[in-house]
Parts: structure tokens; C-alpha cells; sequence
């Protein structure tokens, strides 16, 4: 049986609104990884995330979640630290982190059992525990085993680096991992913090030369972009009436990390670019709804949403 493995952050989003007329903050389950897990079980693929999470009542609640999703948890480790609080805001479309524990709960993974990644179809890596360097470590070990794909997402946080060095570090841990990845997805706001100043298509295509297989980068409202060999394809993103941009960018990771799993890698651009429209319109039923894991959508429920089958 094909499926993937996802490492990385587990943890609890605190995201800004209102309640009733009073300013809140509405509690959720979340990290990225954690819902590109939720994101690809609920799209009918099989899935363990291997990450670090609080030995706490909020860490309790998150693999109680994990595991009433479909998610796997034989990698998951229980740290005895307070779990992680991530509190969001919106200045713009994309959401702002503030991160709140030390030592952040999701970054003691040391170890990846490794008959499970060899065994994988998938392996996905990524996201703001490879700033650390326990988990970076282990993140390296799972990656150099892994039996199958090899899929990648900066998802880069700018409140955790913040200086030059910190993004010039970031930069360089993240091109080592695109040597040797077959996808890597990352979105605007990532490539114009690790790469201000270059066109998308230009770093795009810088990527590809170190070795990635395919290059996807969303663009939120403006869909995204394509880059295999030379070709390179803009997408549209659907219209939609948007009330929560929380998890959407992880959604696309999740429908392409789904997609792999059912058909494996594609030849070419155009294979790429339609298991990007699917994962746009995935994007697109995410945003119409509120916040992270608990909107990540089942394959029947973007299809009655989009009224065809997919």
C-alpha cells in the first residue's frame, strides 16, 4: 500500500477575530505539516506525520485529532514540554506568526523510524523545524532513506529570522534539500523572502537547476506557476468568497502529495499543471471556511463544490 510520510510542526494556532462583537482569539489544531497530514488523509491517502508534540492536555487534543483524521502516529513523540502557540494575524492576504513556548514543542524529533520512510511512496519535508537543529538532523537522516518521492515546502516564517544571517542560513538549508527533492512547492511570500528581487519564473528555474524535479509556486489569489525543464505554466486560481487564508497553501501541498501517492510522478508540465488545478480548487474550498486542519476537505466535498468529479 503507497503513502507518505509528513515531518514537521505540530502545534496550536491561536488566529485573530472576533466573537460576538468582542476581539478573540479562536483556538485551532495546526502547524503546516500537520495539515498537509490532515490534508492528504482526508483526500483518501495514506499518511503518518512524524513529529514532536507537548505532553500536555493541548498536545493530547492534537493527536486525538491526528488520529480521528486518519493520520498514522506511530512516529509521533510526546516531549514533556508545554505545547507551541502560534498566534495569528492578518496585515495583508497572507496570514503572520508569532510563536510562543521555549523550547518550542515541535522541535525535539530526533529519530524517524526508518523502516517507515524506506517503505514510503512519499516523503515530505519542510517548514520552520528545520531551524532547528535536532530536528534538521533528523529531517536529514529521513530524507537521505527515503524509499520513494522526495517532496519539499520552505513555508518560511520572517518573524523567526530576523536578520540576514538567519535568512541566508534558511537559504542554504533549503537548496540542499531542493538538490535532490522531485517536488518542491513553495509560495510568493516564501520566494520574496529567500529571494527578493528575482521574478518567480527566475527563481523558479534557479531551483530547477539544482537539481528539483518540478518547482510549484502559489500565488494566492493569482493562482500559480508551473516550472518543469523549460516549460513554465500559469494557473488560475478559482474564484471563490474567501473568509480564512489559514491552511490553504498546506492544502495545495496535501493535493499534491495525494496525487503522487495515486498516480505517481508526472512526465511532464502538463501532468504537473493538472494536479495543480486540482490542488488550486482544494486551495479555493479551504478558503471559504475557518482555519487550518479543520478545513482541509474530503475529494467529494470539492467536487460538489465545484460540480465536477475530480
Amino acid at each position: 500500500m503507497s503513502y507518505a510520510v509528513v515531518l514537521g510542526e505540530a502545534l496550536i494556532d491561536l488566529l485573530d477575530g472576533e466573537c460576538a462583537g468582542d476581539r478573540v482569539f479562536r483556538q485551532v489544531i495546526g502547524g503546516g505539516p500537520l495539515n498537509v497530514s490532515v490534508g492528504v488523509a482526508r483526500l483518501g491517502g495514506d499518511v503518518s506525520f512524524a513529529g514532536s508534540i507537548g505532553d500536555d492536555a493541548l498536545g493530547t487534543r492534537i493527536v486525538d485529532f491526528l488520529t480521528s483524521a486518519g493520520v498514522d502516529d506511530r512516529a509521533v513523540v510526546r516531549a514533556p514540554v508545554p505545547t507551541t502557540l502560534a498566534v495569528v494575524t492578518f496585515a495583508g492576504a497572507d496570514p503572520e506568526f508569532r510563536f510562543y513556548g521555549t523550547p518550542p514543542s515541535y522541535s525535539l524529533l530526533t529519530e524517524v523510524p526508518r523502516d517507515l520512510v524506506a517503505g514510503s511512496a512519499v516523503v515530505y519535508c519542510g517548514s520552520i523545524v528545520l531551524l532547528h537543529a535536532e530536528f534538521l538532523a533528523a529531517a536529514r537522516s529521513a530524507w537521505s532513506a527515503a524509499g520513494g518521492l522526495r517532496v519539499f515546502d520552505p513555508n518560511v516564517r520572517p518573524s523567526l529570522l530576523p536578520s540576514a544571517t538567519d535568512v541566508d542560513h534558511l537559504r542554504t538549508v533549503v537548496e540542499e534539500f531542493c538538490a535532490t527533492a522531485d517536488l518542491v512547492k513553495l509560495s510568493h511570500a516564501d520566494a520574496a523572502v529567500l529571494y527578493p528581487g528575482l521574478s518567480l519564473s527566475s527563481m523558479a528555474g534557479d531551483l530547477l537547476s539544482l537539481g528539483a524535479g518540478a518547482v510549484v509556486v502559489t500565488r494566492g489569489a493569482a493562482g500559480a506557476l508551473v516550472a518543469v525543464g523549460d516549460e513554465r505554466v500559469e494557473l488560475p486560481a478559482p474564484v471563490v468568497e474567501a473568509v480564512d487564508a489559514t491552511g490553504a497553501g498546506d492544502s495545495v501541498m496535501a493535493a499534491l502529495i495525494a496525487g503522487l501517492l495515486a498516480e505517481g510522478r508526472p512526465d511532464d508540465a502538463e501532468g504537473w499543471s493538472r494536479h495543480v488545478s486540482f490542488a488550486l480548487r482544494v486551495a479555493g474550498l479551504v478558503c471559504e471556511r475557518p482555519g487550518g486542519a479543520v478545513a482541509m476537505p474530503t475529494r467529494a466535498e470539492v467536487a460538489a463544490r465545484y460540480g465536477s468529479a475530480v
